[in-house]
């Protein structure tokens, strides 16, 4: 059986979230897709997002869980938005990277993208 494995290069892959920096929430998330080119990746997790988010069998502190639920959330509603896309890639066992794509910005006239994303909460 072979085995398929997603590769991540650092090139164009922003990571805010864990050891590295302070974790990403919604505002984070938010500026980001404000400001991200099209083509642009943000890496919103890493880790296994239902397990994590789930109180019963998380091993994350409550508040942090609290957070990813919120910044999960906040990206299912851009992706909704057509703002950006989302993708996972499988980093090991049990461990995915959980990956924002920012998408070209819609044409037509309408609020503000800052607006569209409040709205959408």
């Amino acid at each position: 059986m072979m085995a398929r494995h997603s590769i991540l290069r650092a090139t164009g892959v922003v990571s805010i979230f864990g050891a590295v920096g302070p974790a990403l929430d919604e505002v984070g998330l938010s500026a980001w897709i404000a400001q991200a080119a099209p083509g642009e990746t943000l890496v919103y997790h890493r880790g296994f997002l239902a397990v994590d988010a789930t109180s019963v069998i998380s091993k994350l502190p409550a508040e942090q869980q609290r957070a990813l639920r919120l910044v999960a959330s906040a990206a299912l509603r851009a992706a909704e938005q057509g703002l950006v896309h989302l993708v996972q890639a499988r980093i090991g066992p049990d461990q995915f990277a959980y990956i924002a794509i920012a998408r070209a910005r819609p044409r037509q006239a309408g609020p503000a993208l800052s607006m569209r994303l409040l709205e959408a909460a």
